[in-house]
C-alpha cells in the first residue's frame, strides 16, 4: 500500500484518526508494509516489543507459549509493543493471508508521548510500577474501548473481556462414571484437592459433583456413602466453550448464582472453571454479589445489596473496562436482584398456578444499564390465564417485585411500563394481539410502546412464553417499509447536540443548563437506530452493539458504518459511566448530565465525532424510508 492511500486510512481509523493531521503524516510516513502469508509467523517474543504493527488486511493470532490462540485480531486491530502481553501472548501468527503496517517501537512511543490520542488508547512502556507487575497489564488491543493499562486501576474486566475461557483452565478434567460411590468420589476430591468432579459416560458430559453436593445432599441427609454419584451430581449441567471470552464465564456464574462451570472443546470435556479461577484474577466482585443477592432472605437484605451496585460500577469505570462489558455486569446484578425478589414473593404467596415469564425490557433487556436505571418490565402469561381464578395471585407478586425493585432504586417508570400494572401482566395470545396493533397502526403511542415492548428479555420462569413471540413480531416488521418509515421518524427525535456550526450544543435553560444529556442525545439515538435495524432484518439480537454487527452481516449497513456506530455507542456510553463514577466518588447521586467543560478537549473532540456519526447515520437512514411514509 503507497503512503497516500495508508494516509487515508490513518485517517478513518479508531486511533490514528484521532492524530493531528502532521501526527498521522508522520507516523504514516514511518511507517512499512509487510505481506505474510497464511500461517507465517510476524513476529515472536521481544520482537512484539520492538513495533507497533497496524493490521490493515486478513486475520492474525497472538499466540501463548503452547501455541493456544489467545487473541484473534481483524483489521483495524494494532498489535505489538507490550499489547497482548497481558493475556501471555508468546507470537503472531497470520491465520490467512494478512497485510501489517510497522512503526519502529521507539517512533511509537514518542508519538504515544505527544499525542492524548495515543496515551488514551495505547498502553505506556511502564506506570512507574514493578517490571513483575507491568507484566499483568491489559491486552489494550485498539479498537475502541480505552486500554487501563497505566491507569492506575484494576485491569481485570479487560483481560477477562480478552482472554479466553481455556486460559482459566490448570489441570486436566479430573473426571468418574456416573455409578462411582460417594465416598471414592470423594476421596478422590481430597486427593487431588478439588471442589468439584465431572460425571462422564460414553466420554459426554453427564452431570458435575460440587463439595457443596457433599455437604447438603450427603451429610446433611445422612445419605448412604456408598451410593453412586449420580444420585447426588447436578444432571446437565451449565457448560461454557473453552473458545469463549472469560468474561461470558463470568456472566454465566454472576446469573445463575453458579460456581462451578465445566469447560467444553466440542463435546469433549476440557476442564472446570471456578469462581476462583476468577478470583485470581481479581475479577469475581461481580459474582460475589451475585452470590450475595441470593442470599438475602429480605427486601431490607436486598436493599442493602443493591448500595453495592454503584461501587462495583465504580470498581469497573476505574479499570476503565468498556461500556459494553460494564453494561452487562451491572445488568446482571439487576437479573440476580429481580429473580430473588420473584423467589421471595412465590414463597410468600405460593407457587404460581400456572406458567409466567418475567420479563425486563428497555435497557436491562438490552444488557445496557448503568448505576442510573428505572425499571420497565412486564409479565407474559401462559394462554390458561383466567383472571378469575389467577388475577390476584400475579397481582400480588407483580406489585411485590416492582416495589422491591424500587427499594433496591430502580425507580419506578414514570409511564407505568410495569408488570404491576394491569395492561403489561397478559396472557401471551394478548401480548400477540398488541404488537400485531401496534405495527399495523403506527401511530405515535403506538410507536413508542413499539420501542419499549420490543426490546424485551426473559429474567425468570417460562422462557419458551417469549420466545415465539419475539419471531412473530419480527415477521410483522421485516419488509414493512410504511411502519419503519415511522419507527425512523420516531427514531429522529432524539438528535444529537450538535449546533447549527455542527459545535456541541450544550442545554440552555433549567436545572441541568450547560450540559449535554449523554443518555437521551447521546446513548438513545443510537439505541433506536439498531432498534430500526433489527426491525428492518428481522434480528433476534437485543443488545445495541450485537444488533449493529448483525445488521452489517445482513447487509442493511455496510461494516465500515456498523464500526463507526459501534465506536460512537462505545466511547458515549463509556463517556457516561465515567461521568456517574465520578459522582458516586463525590457522594453525589449518578445522572446523565455532563458538563463538557469537565473532560479534555480530546474527549470534547471524540464527543462532537461521535455525535457527528450518529447524526449522519440518521441522515442516511431517513432518506431511505422517507418516500415509505407517504
Amino acid at each position: 500500500m503507497n503512503k497516500s492511500g495508508l494516509l487515508a486510512r490513518a485517517k478513518q481509523h479508531r486511533v490514528f484518526g484521532a492524530l493531528l493531521p502532521e501526527q498521522q503524516t508522520a507516523l504514516t510516513d514511518r511507517m512499512e508494509c509487510h505481506v505474510h502469508p497464511a500461517g507465517s509467523e510476524i513476529a515472536r517474543g521481544d520482537e512484539l516489543r520492538e513495533y507497533l504493527r497496524w493490521l490493515l488486511e486478513g486475520e492474525v493470532d497472538l499466540l501463548d507459549k503452547d501455541g493456544d490462540t489467545v487473541v484473534s485480531l481483524r483489521p483495524g486491530d494494532c498489535f505489538g509493543l507490550r499489547l497482548g502481553l497481558g493475556v501471555g501472548a508468546t507470537s503472531a501468527v497470520a491465520r490467512a493471508q494478512a497485510q501489517t503496517a510497522t512503526v519502529p517501537a521507539a517512533f511509537a512511543n514518542e508519538l504515544r508521548d505527544a499525542s492524548a490520542a495515543m496515551r488514551y488508547f495505547l498502553p505506556p512502556a511502564h506506570n512507574g510500577v514493578p517490571a513483575a507487575a507491568r507484566d499483568k497489564s491489559t491486552v489494550g488491543l485498539a479498537t475502541g474501548a480505552p486500554s487501563a493499562a497505566g491507569g492506575g486501576g484494576d485491569t481485570a474486566e479487560l483481560n477477562l473481556m480478552t482472554s479466553p475461557v481455556r486460559a482459566l483452565v490448570k489441570r486436566a478434567p479430573i473426571t468418574l462414571p456416573p455409578e462411582t460411590p460417594i465416598v471414592e468420589a470423594a476421596r478422590l476430591m481430597s486427593e487431588q484437592r478439588v471442589s468439584s468432579v465431572l460425571i462422564t459416560q460414553d466420554e459426554k458430559l453427564w452431570g458435575v459433583m460440587t463439595d457443596r453436593d457433599l455437604r447438603n445432599r450427603v451429610v446433611a441427609a445422612g445419605l448412604d456413602i456408598q451410593q453412586p454419584v449420580s444420585a447426588i451430581a447436578t444432571q446437565a449441567p451449565m457448560t461454557i466453550d473453552m473458545a469463549k471470552p472469560a468474561f461470558d464465564a463470568l456472566l454465566l456464574m454472576a446469573r445463575h448464582n453458579i460456581h462451578h462451570v465445566p469447560v467444553l472443546d466440542g463435546e469433549r470435556v476440557a476442564g472446570m472453571i471456578t469462581a476462583t479461577d476468577l478470583t485470581e484474577r481479581q475479577s469475581t466482585s461481580a459474582v460475589h454479589l451475585a452470590s450475595e443477592i441470593y442470599k438475602k432472605t429480605s427486601v431490607e437484605g436486598l436493599q442493602t445489596a443493591a448500595a453495592k451496585i454503584g461501587r462495583l460500577q465504580q470498581s469497573l469505570a476505574s479499570a476503565e473496562a468498556s461500556a459494553y462489558s460494564t453494561g452487562h455486569i451491572v445488568t446482571a446484578m439487576t437479573d440476580a436482584i429481580t429473580v430473588r425478589l420473584l423467589q421471595l414473593g412465590e414463597e410468600k404467596l405460593g407457587k404460581a398456578p400456572i406458567p409466567y415469564v418475567w420479563v425486563a425490557a428497555g435497557s436491562q433487556a438490552r444488557s445496557e444499564q448503568t448505576a442510573k436505571s428505572d425499571q420497565d418490565n412486564c409479565m407474559v402469561l401462559d394462554d390458561s390465564y383466567d383472571e378469575a381464578r389467577h388475577g390476584e395471585y400475579f397481582k400480588a407478586l407483580s406489585q411485590f417485585v416492582c416495589d422491591g425493585l424500587d427499594a433496591c432504586g430502580y425507580v419506578y417508570c414514570p409511564g407505568d411500563m410495569m408488570a404491576m400494572t394491569d395492561t403489561w401482566r397478559q396472557p401471551r395470545r394478548k401480548w400477540a394481539e398488541y404488537f400485531s396493533r401496534w405495527t399495523g397502526s403506527p401511530d405515535p403511542k403506538s410507536l413508542m410502546l413499539t420501542c419499549v415492548f420490543f426490546d424485551l428479555r426473559a429474567i425468570h420462569g417460562d422462557a419458551a412464553l417469549l420466545d415465539g413471540l419475539r419471531r412473530e413480531v419480527l415477521d410483522q416488521t421485516k419488509g414493512n417499509s410504511i411502519f419503519l418509515a415511522y419507527m425512523v421518524g420516531n427514531a429522529m427525535q432524539h438528535q444529537p447536540p450538535l449546533g447549527m456550526f455542527k459545535g456541541i450544543s450544550t442545554i440552555r435553560s433549567g436545572e441541568h443548563k450547560g450540559t449535554i444529556d449523554l443518555k437521551h442525545t447521546g446513548v438513545v439515538p443510537v439505541v433506536d437506530l439498531a432498534r430500526v435495524y433489527a426491525l428492518a432484518g428481522g434480528h433476534e439480537a437485543v443488545n445495541t452493539t450485537d444488533r449493529l454487527t448483525s445488521a452489517a452481516a445482513g447487509g442493511a449497513i455496510t461494516e465500515e458504518r456498523s464500526r463507526d456506530l459501534r465506536d460512537a455507542l462505545e466511547f458515549l456510553a463509556y463517556t457516561r459511566i465515567q461521568h456517574q463514577a465520578r459522582q458516586i466518588a463525590s457522594g453525589d447521586k449518578p445522572d446523565n448530565y455532563l458538563n463538557p467543560d469537565e473532560v479534555s478537549n480530546f474527549e470534547r473532540s471524540q464527543l462532537k465525532d461521535a455525535f457527528h456519526v450518529v447524526q449522519s447515520l440518521q441522515n442516511v437512514l431517513g432518506q431511505r424510508y422517507q418516500a415509505g411514509r407517504f
